[in-house]
């Protein structure tokens, strides 16, 4: 595990351009979704559902991952289809479930605006196009890195940013082998893993929850065998912030998502004691507000 780096000095013509159109409900079929609306701000950068509300009241089967810290994960969505984050912003304009348009469509409203249009040829000299968008768009979420959470100035050499319950914690995530698919400096998001290594997750669900689409994880893009049920690993900084859990939003408290990952993950049944330290770690992984959405 490493902390986190510094954010990256980006073009503020295009950040400010990428934040605007992040906010903006035009990107939608129907003027009402914008990207902020499934990636909240104010609120770790998710909206807290599980699953999202798109055009037309649609409610997506998967949850909205944070967009804070994004930019860290090696790619994007839960099953990994985007590679990169302007990959991942044409996603979510052309989904019928969320903003259900194009971009053509968009390029067409934003045309039509000529204060933006004049901003965003002074950024973008070859004008409104789709690759401008998107990366408007990726620039603005480059930006998004929550600095100065607790955990990184323990590594960074302060040990009291954390206290004993926490390094306990620390030590047992390490221990129990939670680092094994959640380390690097987003602690995750560096891998694919499967969801039930250690015992049949959605098989032992069935009875209460039958499997969906969504289930099938990486399975859905590629259709091979091997991924079925494999998902991006998530990273966890601010994973305190950011209930519901899982990729279908399925458990409200954290501490449950601890337990249910000793079992099927680890394939041990955690103690509240372990459980409770392990809590106490994830906590100091919340950062501050990301520099950007202050100015």
């Amino acid at each position: 595990m490493v902390p986190l780096p510094q954010v990256p000095r980006l073009p503020a013509d295009k950040v400010a351009l990428g934040k605007a159109l992040f906010q903006d409900v035009r990107l939608s079929r129907d003027n009402t979704i914008s990207c902020a609306g499934c990636h909240d701000l104010s609120s770790f950068g998710h909206d807290g559902r599980r699953g999202s509300v798109g055009v037309g009241g649609a409610e997506g089967s998967v949850n909205a991952p944070t967009v804070f810290n994004a930019s860290l994960n090696f790619a994007q969505f839960w099953d990994g289809r985007a590679a990169s984050l302007e990959d991942q912003a044409a996603g979510p304009v052309h989904n019928p479930l969320e903003m259900a348009t194009d971009w053509a469509a968009v390029i067409g409203k934003l045309q039509a605006d000529d204060a933006f249009r004049r901003d965003f040829l002074s950024a973008y000299p070859d004008g409104i196009t789709a690759a401008n968008l998107a990366d408007a768009i990726a620039t603005f979420e480059r930006t998004l890195l929550t600095e100065n959470a607790p955990f990184d100035r323990y590594l960074r050499g302060d040990p009291q940013a954390i206290d004993a319950r926490a390094k306990l914690g620390y030590r047992r995530f390490r221990e129990l082998g939670c680092v094994s698919c959640h380390q690097g400096v987003n602690i995750g998001g560096n891998m694919f893993q499967r969801f039930g290594v250690m015992a049949d997750f959605f098989g032992e669900r069935a009875p209460q929850r039958p499997a969906v689409a969504a289930d099938l994880g990486r399975f859905n893009v590629t259709g091979q065998e091997v991924d079925r049920h494999v998902f991006k690993v998530p990273g966890l900084r601010n994973v305190a912030e950011t209930a519901p859990y899982f990729h279908d939003g399925g458990v409200a408290r954290l501490e449950d998502a601890v337990a249910i990952m000793g079992r099927y993950q680890l394939g041990r049944e955690l103690s509240p004691d372990e459980i409770d330290s392990l809590v106490a770690f994830l906590k100091t992984l919340t950062g501050m507000p990301p520099a950007s959405l202050k100015r």
